[in-house]
């Protein structure tokens, strides 16, 4: 183990809200978003701002008002001083996990003694793709390289459900179980532990409650509804897909920001921080760019490794939920009991803000771990062209 160790002093985010015209934070710029949420995080922690080495976001459409270095831009507007850098990453959906790993690591290396890993996505200012302004973000040889070129990650999601077999209602079944967990959590006062308020209008209250969690959705209702991707080329090109992922499987297009502050065991102890966990490994690894979503395996597998651990030595997973059949593979590869598998729900019920998501996984992983006794932890994530990260966390007493 390094003479060095990174620990996580705090991790807070914004309720997460559907990101849509009229959604509640449709009149927000993100960089308010975010930086409403780094103010939540001084706050929580009573820091000195000045006392930040770096502060590392993650933001997947950097176009637009997400546009030139948005994490930058959050952190003057949050009051911090002009002295704090700032810079933006972009690891696809994993980016603001990429954040805190980058920052864990700096901790280790002896860059950084205290520094803050964030993300935002604001799905309803600066829509999916909109970076990619109709271009192709590949190039002819990638496209020789896998005959036909890579897909759109819900044909991706479909290519899962064919190879695992995962039938539509198995799919189903599991997003009416994340809508249900979710909502218990939040009937316990367990879902909203990490949330900061976000205000929109200083004349009316703040938004404090994610807004996606459906109580009254079923595997019947979900029956209904129509697969969100169909596309006769692709069934051409292959005919294993039957067409059996919707929108009701699927994670909800949010908006929502993130952040977690970690430091060096002797900053910690120095600025009077009680860490509530460390960082025990952190990995990140590719795997077939045409599935695209099944990297989660190999990394969680890769993750436990570098720590000695088994899936059996963790007390609670969280695998984000972009479709329903990236868990459910994860699942059927690592033998993991489904019960401690996204406990308080997941992206399906809670909605998945690109950038933010990581270090929200983050978040309601150490609420799961805490609330529920755990001590070991482990988060992953599906990234666009076969990526995956995927990280590991001991809860700390103090």
């Amino acid at each position: 183990m390094s003479a060095r160790e990174a620990v996580v002093i705090e991790a807070v985010r914004s309720p997460l809200v559907r990101g849509r015209a009229g959604g509640a934070f449709s009149q927000l710029h993100p960089v308010e978003l975010l930086a409403q949420v780094l103010g939540g995080m001084v706050q929580a922690t009573g820091i000195d701002p000045g006392e930040v080495d770096d502060v590392i976001g993650g933001c997947v459409t950097q176009v637009g008002e997400q546009s030139a270095n948005v994490t930058r831009g959050a952190v003057l507007a949050a009051g911090f001083p002009e002295s704090v850098p700032a810079t933006t990453v972009d690891r696809q959906c994993g980016s603001s996990q990429q954040a805190v790993a980058f920052a864990a690591q700096g901790i280790v290396s002896g860059a950084y003694d205290l520094v803050v890993a964030c993300g935002v996505e604001s799905m309803s200012r600066v829509p999916m793709f909109t970076n990619q302004a109709g271009a192709d973000p590949y190039g002819p040889s990638v496209a020789a390289r896998y005959d036909g070129g890579l897909v759109p990650q819900g044909i991706a999601a479909e290519l899962v459900a064919a190879k695992w077999d995962i039938g539509r209602s198995a799919l189903d079944a599991f997003a009416v179980r994340s809508h249900e967990l979710a909502a218990e959590a939040r009937r316990a006062g367990r879902l909203g532990l990490s949330v900061v308020p976000v205000t929109v209008d200083p004349g009316a209250p703040p938004v404090t409650e994610d807004d996606g969690i459906r109580t009254d959705t079923d595997v019947h209702k979900l029956a209904g509804l129509r697969s969100a991707f169909r596309d006769e080329a692709y069934t051409r090109r292959f005919p294993q897909i039957d067409w059996r992922v919707t929108a009701g499987n699927s994670s909800q297009i949010s908006d929502g920001a993130s952040a977690v502050l970690l430091a060096s065991r002797e900053a910690a102890a120095r600025l009077g921080l009680r860490p509530r966990a460390r960082i025990r490994s952190s990995v990140v690894v590719g795997d077939d760019p045409v599935l695209m979503l099944t990297a989660v395996v190999p990394a969680t597998l890769k993750a436990l490794r570098r720590t000695g651990l088994t899936v059996d030595d963790i007390d609670a997973f969280e695998v984000n939920e972009a479709f329903a059949s990236v868990p459910l593979a994860w699942l059927a590869e690592t033998g993991v009991d489904p019960r401690r598998l996204n406990p308080h729900g997941g992206a399906i019920a809670l909605g998945h803000p690109l950038g933010a998501s990581g270090a929200r996984l983050l978040c309601t992983l150490l609420d799961v771990l805490e609330t529920g006794g755990g001590r070991l932890g482990l988060q992953t994530m599906c990234e666009a062209g076969g990526l995956a990260n995927a990280t590991v966390v001991e809860r700390l007493d103090g």
